[in-house]
């Protein structure tokens, strides 16, 4: 847990410093407190009518208290400017970590789990800083200082209250063992039940269109049902301390006065006063001590729950990247000849191989497709392009060099790539283009002009309307219009089309593959397609099955020399449509 505490920067830790000599300088002035008690309850039971020794006194214990709230104020308000600043630090971290990762590491926490790591997480440690700072170092000060002056009182009295602290221990202990599982199974259900809403929000139109609103509330009555429950067994765990805690403070003062009367019965007449006195001080101190062990109790209710979000963050930021970047060559003169040698990848190594022994060769200014059955590895084979994962075996290269030795912004710069999913984020339509780039108005009209995105001229504020996020308020075509858009803007070396006309219909799809082939010809461009209509023009195209290579070469090559080809093409079209010249 404490690694995560790594994150303090210089300040913070001065701020800290400043507080625990707040925090000392406020149990000074609370243990002092019960010194002028015991003098002005002296005089009192004296018989004393010298004023002077009371007002005396009485104004020391009033600059203590004021001394204790001034010092208290200025504590609390440090902790909150720690704990805030300090939650900033760990959420850019956590970020910048993230945006690091590869999909192996996406795919090993989940998106909802990352989500809470960043937020409620990380909530839990701020909250555990801003207010338990000053608990954090007030209550062992406090408790030791004053079981160090009530150890220098009458014994009977001191055995009371450390057996009512060895009693409070002993019940924390106890609570303590049976709450903290809980507390780590709470966040994992966390996640689960962000994973539920998440899927439910995202696929509202599909679960209204299928009547299954019923289904989803059960899953998700089933994973609320369980924090529920996780909840209410912590918090009476929790909430039982409480009554043991009034219960010790009653059953100690109960017994600091028993003890008291008896002390005074046995003391001479001149010495009572001095006793009454002593057992006034001494019922402060013992209130100290459980004060302190009550705040202790705060620290122990909440600390079992940031453990818990201090090893999920932990996890995060220790985690180290598969794809790391390490080469500092800058690449030069760069064509986009993209060549796979003998390339093989699983997802684990445990796992079978979803790409074996995977060989082919694309030139600039040569159109290649990639086509096969769902399942096939279509979409993992290009995502070794750009890096989302490395190969288990053989090499990915382009021009002649390994995409490994490129620096990371280089490599992205010269892959462009519009996904399967097309994604569009909220803010403009001219945004969403030139996303990641300076928005430039010719490059902006080429895009439109290129990805045929008419519609755009249809909108109220053209380039500058609005989009929700996720593309909510556009249709499956005209997102994927936008993505392609986006992609033919950044004017890479290579181009990616991973089944993105799958939502066009064919006029617009065959539109669009031509604008692309006048307007940039000398790039490098891949599709991956299951339309024939789509690819059959392109100067290559390769059919996979299971992960391997089944056929490599032009439509008509295709045709007569690979059945599974042969095979999807005369499920999509007739032989008549095949043998003909189809559009560009």
């Amino acid at each position: 847990m404490f690694k995560v505490f790594h994150n303090f920067n210089k300040r913070d830790m001065y701020y800290i410093l400043l507080c625990a000599l707040l925090v000392v300088t406020q149990v000074w002035l609370d243990l002092t407190m019960p010194d002028y008690t015991q003098r002005l309850t002296e005089a009192v039971s004296s018989g004393t009518t010298d004023m002077a020794v009371i007002r005396s006194n009485g104004i020391k214990m009033l600059a203590c208290a004021l001394g204790s709230m001034a010092a208290a104020i200025l504590c609390g308000f440090l902790a909150s400017v720690v704990a805030a600043s300090f939650a900033r630090t760990l959420r850019e971290r956590l970020y910048s970590s993230i945006s690091g990762f590869s999909q192996t590491e996406l795919d090993r926490f989940s998106t909802p789990s990352l989500i809470t790591r960043t937020t409620n997480d990380v909530v839990q440690l701020q909250m555990l800083i801003a207010m338990g700072m000053q608990m954090i170092f007030k209550a062992p000060i406090t408790a030791v200082w004053a079981i160090s002056k009530i150890s220098l009182s009458n014994v009977e009295w001191t055995y009371a209250v450390l057996t009512t602290v060895a009693l409070m221990i002993f019940v924390i202990v106890i609570l303590i063992s049976l709450a903290f599982p809980r507390f780590k199974q709470i966040q994992k259900l966390t996640d689960s039940l962000n994973d539920v809403t998440r899927e439910n929000v995202t696929g509202v139109r599909v679960v209204r269109a299928f009547n299954a609103e019923d289904y989803q509330e059960g899953k998700f009555s089933k994973v609320n049902s369980a924090i529920t429950k996780n909840h209410l067994f912590t918090s009476r765990a929790m909430g039982f301390m409480m009554p043991v805690m009034t219960i010790c403070m009653s059953g100690l003062s109960l017994a600091i006065y028993w003890i008291g009367a008896y002390l005074i019965d046995k003391a001479e007449i001149t010495q009572r006063a001095e006793v009454i006195g002593s057992m006034t001080a001494f019922t402060q101190y013992a209130l100290q001590v459980v004060g302190a062990f009550m705040m202790l109790i705060f620290i122990f209710i909440v600390l079992p729950r940031t453990m818990v979000s201090a090893r999920r963050i932990n996890e995060v930021l220790e985690t180290e990247p598969v794809i790391v970047y390490q080469s500092n060559r800058f690449i030069t003169d760069v064509k986009g000849k993209v060549e796979f040698r003998n390339v093989t990848f699983s997802y684990s190594k445990e796992g079978e191989p979803c790409l074996k022994d995977i060989s082919f060769t694309v030139r600039p200014g040569q159109t290649f497709a990639i086509i096969g059955a769902t399942g096939t590895g279509k979409t993992t084979l290009i995502n070794l392009i750009p890096r989302f994962y490395d190969p288990t075996e053989g090499s990915v290269l382009i021009d002649d060099i390994d995409v490994r030795e490129y620096l990371e912004d280089q490599l992205s710069s010269m892959v462009s790539i519009a996904p399967q999913k097309a994604i569009l984020f909220s803010g403009s339509v001219g945004d969403n283009i030139s996303y990641g780039s300076e928005p430039d108005e010719e490059r902006l009209a080429r895009a439109v002009e290129i990805s045929h995105s008419d519609f755009i001229g249809t909108l109220e504020d053209g380039l500058d309307s609005q989009v929700a996020q996720g593309g909510t308020n556009l249709s499956g075509g005209q997102k994927q219009r936008l993505s392609i858009a986006r992609a033919v803007y950044r004017d890479s070396e290579i181009i990616i089309f991973d089944d993105t006309f799958s939502a066009l219909d064919y006029k617009t799809d065959m539109l669009v593959r031509r604008s692309i082939k006048e307007n940039m010809g000398d790039k490098t461009v891949i599709i991956v397609a299951q339309r024939i209509g789509t690819i059959k023009n392109a100067d290559k195209i390769l059919v996979l099955h299971d992960g391997q290579i089944v056929g490599l070469g032009s439509h008509e090559y295709l045709l007569e020399n690979c059945d599974i080809y042969k095979e999807i093409a005369l499920s999509q079209l007739s032989e008549e449509e095949l043998s003909g010249k189809g559009a560009v």
